[in-house]
């Protein structure tokens, strides 16, 4: 009698996945019966690995900087097998307003959200187009369908991951490989601190909550659905009414949200 073959879980990476968003799509990844390598800047990864693992997967930590040349590299060569999903997520915001914001950090910014997320999603491709098949999900956001004073510099950086999520979908789609866009609203993470973004009215608005966000995103990306605006009926309907308004009234909008100080009492 023989024994039977051991079914071997499919493989994923996630990065910006110590906290927030990235965070919740690691845990739907390990809930729903993949092994992960996860990725983050700082230490606090090892208990998020610590708390995956109670699910029953296999989880791999990599601390680096992805908005480096090196540290992508490093995530990308410390994949112990094929990867099967692979979730774009890192990324910083940046609020305030463009002449007095400071240079060196909206450079790391793009250096993140631009330059490191172009980078890895070639490195995934190459190897998901060469095996015929894999997913692939970019984190982008309803910022990207907007001009977005008062957080100029990242609203381009979504703009950016935007367009190449939907460029590749199209250039992978006859090789067994889809392509998705996650666009969330305000999440309730540590963005707009991070940002310096609390004294906003964006920063103090209702937000939505991470996990809901995180589900959706990873229910698109296994129906390999094109994009999915996450989030409540708020954001929903925010970005129906940005794919029919005006670009000039929807940077006076979202400049009344963003502006320095704008948020009550």
């Amino acid at each position: 009698m023989t024994s039977a073959t051991p079914t071997v879980r499919p493989y994923a990476v996630v990065t910006g996945a110590s906290s927030g968003i990235g965070l919740e799509l690691a845990k739907q990844f390990a809930e729903n019966g993949f092994d992960l390598l996860i990725a983050a800047e700082n230490g606090g990864i090892a208990a998020v690995a610590a708390e995956l693992q109670q699910t029953g997967a296999t989880v791999e930590t990599v601390i680096a900087d992805l908005g480096t040349r090196e540290g992508v590299e490093l995530l990308w060569s410390s994949a112990t097998r094929p990867v099967d999903a692979i979730a774009l997520n890192a990324g910083i915001g940046s609020g305030g307003a463009f002449v007095e914001t400071d240079l060196e950090k909206e450079l790391q910014l793009v250096q993140l959200n631009v330059v490191g997320t172009m980078h890895l999603a070639k490195l995934a491709l190459r190897q998901m187009v060469a095996r015929g098949e894999g997913r692939v999900l970019f984190t982008s956001s309803i910022a990207s369908t907007m001009p977005g004073p008062y957080e100029a510099v990242y609203g381009a950086s979504k703009s950016f991951v935007q367009s190449l999520a939907e460029a590749l979908r199209t250039e992978v789609a006859d090789a067994g490989v889809t392509v998705t866009s996650l666009m969330p609203g305000p999440t309730g993470t540590n963005f707009f601190h991070r940002a310096g973004m609390d004294d906003t009215a964006l920063g103090q608005s209702k937000k939505d909550d991470a996990a809901t966000v995180a589900k959706q995103g990873f229910e698109a990306l296994m129906s390999g659905e094109e994009k999915v605006v996450s989030g409540g009926v708020k954001s929903k309907l925010m970005a129906a009414a940005n794919a029919v308004t005006p670009d000039a009234l929807k940077a006076k909008g979202h400049a009344v949200q963003a502006k320095p100080g704008s948020g009550k009492d």
